[in-house]
């Protein structure tokens, strides 16, 4: 029993690196990518992951920030790839040795005896020689750490830019709200005026009933903005992790128009896309992580030479017995029933996939980028243009105004020039929605959608 007691020391002793906290000796956590945070998204500071609404007006910033900590998805893509970080760490484990301990106790009864027969072992194994098997599992499990890396930094982009539609949805209602107001206001003015002219003989009742149409289809205009504008704020709301009953107040978008900067050669924004997508390195970390697969079916219908040696020690009737081992065995595969060739083949097979879906990727990348950029271009001269728009139809519609009141104008005309003005000012609106959503569209074709898009000193940067 001395000796048996001896046996359970060593075992303890060897057991004292992992009960000290040695829980991760190949630092595997590091490997793993941030958590989806505004540290990840090139935050600027050193801001806590956010889980409530400011009480300050809400920025594009602070709804993004909020998506991103309270959606979902980012746990899961992150908790994704943390579980393959810890494969690398069980995949570099196969280089170290393996120390097992074995103990038994039982009696032998027979007619003539009856003994305790008690034993132990501890046993280190060591594979020495794999042609291959490790280093090729290794490889394998880093670069599937690299693509889930690379799905994480995809799937963040996809949820900033989902963040920013809606916020800056909820940011066009709003306007809509405020131009369909002042178009109310307009047409109540316009309806005093007729009523006036029809008060003292000057106008037909026709005038009257013109006016008062257009009157009533503008109270009903602003009355479908406002309920637009709330099904957006609740929108929003939702997509931030809240209900939709969440009472928002939005900040002021900054009036910045657009300089032109992301005009460049569009050659050279599709390579500089197919050079950072996250979605593109991850197809060709899978492609990797396939090809090492190749290597690793090879090398398992290869020879293997491993170590093994230990003290063993006996009990059998009183009678002590104390030994060891060591010894090297090799395991020479001959014939597997041709397995290790159908598992290269169907290895071979599965890197040809990864690879097509690697050019696929590459394809639809160059795809994107012209689409938004081209959509950007639009929205930006959109933008430009309509300003010219409005402001011509604001002038169009005071000058209106200004001669039905003095009696050389018509209603019609003036009706006209107010709905021109209403129009004006809504395609206003959805030209700066268009063109802050196709801005952070063109960054997220490109790969490079992160906070310094909102940041005041990135103002016009694409």
């Amino acid at each position: 029993m001395r000796n048996l007691r001896c046996l359970a020391c060593s075992l303890l002793y060897f057991s004292l690196p992992a009960a000290a906290g040695l829980n991760d000796p190949f630092a595997t956590e590091a490997m793993a990518p941030l958590r989806p945070s505004p540290q990840l998204a090139a935050r600027v500071g050193e801001a806590p992951c956010a889980t409530e609404i400011p009480g300050t007006p809400l920025a594009a910033i602070d709804a993004v920030d909020l998506a991103l900590c309270n959606n979902p998805q980012t746990r899961e893509v992150w908790a994704a790839a943390r579980a393959l970080a810890a494969q690398v760490g069980v995949a570099k484990s196969a280089w170290l040795p393996d120390l097992d301990g074995r103990v038994s106790g039982g009696r032998l009864i027979t007619e003539t005896r009856d003994v305790s027969q008690n034993s132990a072992a501890l046993t280190l194994s060591w594979l020495l020689l794999d042609f291959g098997q490790r280093s090729a599992n290794i490889e394998n499990a880093s670069q599937l750490l690299n693509a889930a890396a690379s799905t994480q930094s995809a799937t963040v982009q996809s949820l900033f830019l989902a963040a920013l539609q809606t916020y800056y949805n909820a940011q066009a209602t709003r306007a809509a709200v405020i131009a369909t107001t002042e178009a109310e206001r307009a047409a109540r003015e316009s309806f005093a005026a007729a009523e006036a002219r029809y008060n003292v003989g000057v106008a037909t009742p026709a005038d009257r009933l013109l006016a008062q149409t257009a009157y009533s289809q503008a109270t009903l205009n602003r009355i479908k903005a406002e309920g637009e504008a709330r099904n957006a704020l609740g929108a929003l709301a939702n997509a931030m992790g809240f209900d939709a009953q969440q009472r928002i107040v939005l900040a002021d978008i900054p009036q910045a128009m657009p300089d032109g900067s992301f005009q460049k050669d569009v050659d050279a924004l599709i390579a500089a896309a197919q050079a950072r997508r996250p979605d593109l390195k991850a197809a060709e970390a899978q492609l990797k992580a396939a090809e090492a697969s190749v290597d690793l079916a090879r090398a398992q219908g290869r020879p293997t030479l491993s170590l093994s040696t230990g003290p063993t020690w006996q009990d059998l009737g009183g009678v002590v017995t104390n030994g060891g081992n060591v010894g090297l065995t090799l395991n020479v595969p001959i014939f597997s029933g041709f397995e290790t060739t159908y598992r290269v083949r169907s290895a071979a097979a599965q890197a040809e996939v990864r690879a097509a879906q690697r050019d696929r990727i590459r394809s639809q990348v160059a795809l994107d980028v012209w689409k938004a950029y081209q959509s950007l271009n639009t929205a930006t001269q959109s933008l430009k243009t309509t300003a010219d728009l409005v402001a011509s139809a604001e002038q169009s519609e005071r000058v209106a105004l200004g001669r039905y009141k003095a009696g050389v104008g018509t209603v019609l005309e003036l009706l006209a020039a107010q709905s021109a003005l209403a129009n004006a000012r809504l395609q206003r609106i959805q030209a700066a929605l268009d063109w802050h959503v196709f801005r952070a569209t063109l960054a997220q074709a490109m790969g490079a959608l992160d906070y310094t898009l909102l940041q005041p000193a990135a103002e016009g940067r694409p």
